[in-house]
């Protein structure tokens, strides 16, 4: 019986190590001075009670020790008020990584009443050859590909109505790792911010080796406007980008400068936002930035910008102007900041920045993919307003198009009931009376709300009356 009670504990102590290509995890409260790790490690993070400050070092299994290294609060988080931050009362540190070692060593200034050790192992393994390309983004690794534990995951994800930023990170940690450890480093995030800091999952959207190696983040679909906890005040409507490695004083890999202005190009493309815009964001709240707080951010803007951090290292900080200058080069043209205001039942105006002269399109369908109005146009400016005051309420499809070489924009137009005294659909919509047996008639259904006079008018597609058809209705 002492035996089975023996299991259990080692089992509470070392959650989720029967999980997941081999990575696990222990957690141990430790003393101030040197400590002897459960089981050998490559990624530590450190938790403390109290208002003072913990810095560490570890030794590795050929017997060096490191430089001493500050266990910083963790800068990255997910925003206030949701049900996924936790650890109230504790100082939650950064992970580092650290390559293989079985010492740690913690020192403490100030007061600090308690510290808590979160050792990972993640062992190396061969990440696939093959990597994913979807809506035209470059080469990443999926989830499964670099083998995410996906049982270990609290919540289904969450999505934002859109993505206007990007907020670019450092991991911290050692720069010295090859690159099949890559892969082992994201999977020990993973497990360090579900089961140490209790998240949902891990905090970035995408991290970005030294290699130039890209890795799909959190889970939810990288063309999707996935919530994170990487910027606390900031995850809703952003994406995180982490560079894993330390770059306060070295610079990132040029594999690593492509990578990243590759990501950020296709991204941002997804999002149809311009990288060399700035924006007004109100935080949600953080130490730096109250809840409700206006912020002036950079389309494509470093962790420091959003808190008090020195995330993503001054060196990569200082890049990020050029950086952007190269994402906004690469990949044109392009559609920006698509917008649609108004509904069914009133006018509907359309509106869309290109990056030149293009003919465009707008293309309004119902879910089934029937055409209810169309407008064209020239010009570096999209500019038209359908006229949908007879349109019944409902949720129609648009879609901006400005060429094959052009992602569109697409999206929805929603519309309630309102008041008027016709509501009226032509289905098809469009017609092509040539003889060819297709589309050549539509049926359309209308409803009156009071005595009226219908009239029923066909136009080509310059927009010119070809006929019309007048029925009066009335006491």
């Amino acid at each position: 019986m002492k035996f089975l009670r023996l299991v259990i504990l080692l089992f509470a102590l070392t959650p989720g190590t029967a999980l997941g290509a081999g990575t696990t995890m222990a957690a141990r409260d430790v003393p101030v001075g040197l400590s002897k790790a459960p089981h050998r490690f490559d990624l530590v993070g450190l938790h403390w009670r109290g208002s003072g400050a913990v810095s560490f070092r570890t030794r590795s299994v050929a017997g060096r020790w490191s430089a001493w290294r500050p266990a910083a609060p963790e800068d990255d988080g997910p925003d206030a008020r949701t049900h996924e931050p936790r650890g109230r009362g504790w100082h939650l540190g950064s992970p580092y990584w650290t390559g293989a070692s079985n010492r740690l060593q913690v020192r403490a200034s100030g007061r600090v009443t308690r510290v808590r050790a979160y050792y990972v192992w993640s062992p190396s393994k061969a990440l696939p050859t093959r990597r994913l390309s979807t809506a035209g983004s470059p080469l990443i690794f999926s989830r499964a590909s670099w083998r995410a534990n996906e049982r270990i995951r609290r919540a289904k994800p969450r999505y934002a109505d859109a993505v206007r930023f990007a907020v670019v990170h450092h991991t911290a940690g050692s720069n010295s790792y090859t690159r099949a450890q890559a892969g082992s480093i994201v999977r020990g995030i993973q497990r360090y911010h579900v089961l140490a800091n209790g998240w949902d999952d891990i905090g970035y959207n995408f991290l970005i080796d030294k290699y130039g190696q890209i890795f799909e983040g959190r889970f939810g679909g990288i063309d999707k406007n996935v919530v994170g906890a990487h910027a606390q005040g900031f995850n809703t409507g952003s994406t995180g980008i982490a560079l894993i490695g330390n770059y306060g004083a070295t610079s990132i890999t040029p594999a690593a400068r492509t990578a990243l202005t590759r990501l950020l190009a296709w991204r941002l493309d997804v999002a149809h936002v311009d990288p060399l815009s700035t924006l007004t964001w109100r935080s949600t709240g953080n130490p730096k930035y109250p809840a409700g707080r206006n912020v002036t951010l950079r389309t494509i803007s470093g962790h420091r910008d959003t808190g008090y951090t020195t995330c993503p290292g001054s060196r990569l900080y200082a890049e990020l102007p050029a950086i952007t200058r190269a994402v906004n080069g690469l990949g044109l043209p392009k559609i920006y900041f698509p917008a649609v205001t108004g509904g069914p039942g009133g006018l509907v105006h359309f509106t869309a920045e290109l990056t030149e002269p293009l003919p465009w399109s707008v293309v309004v369908s119902e879910r089934d993919g029937s055409v209810v109005a169309t407008g064209q146009g020239a010009g570096a400016a999209v500019d038209w307003t359908w006229d949908a005051r007879t349109i019944p309420a409902g949720r129609y499809r648009y879609a901006i198009d400005a060429g094959p070489t052009v992602r569109p924009a697409t999206g929805l137009v929603v519309g309630t009931t309102t008041y008027s005294p016709l509501t009226a659909l032509a289905k098809p919509a469009l017609i092509t009376p040539n003889g060819d047996g297709r589309s050549e008639s539509t049926l359309v259904r209308y409803k009156l709300r009071e005595p009226s006079l219908v009239t029923a008018t066909v136009v080509d597609a310059a927009g010119r009356s070809v006929s019309a058809i007048r029925e009066a209705y009335g006491p």
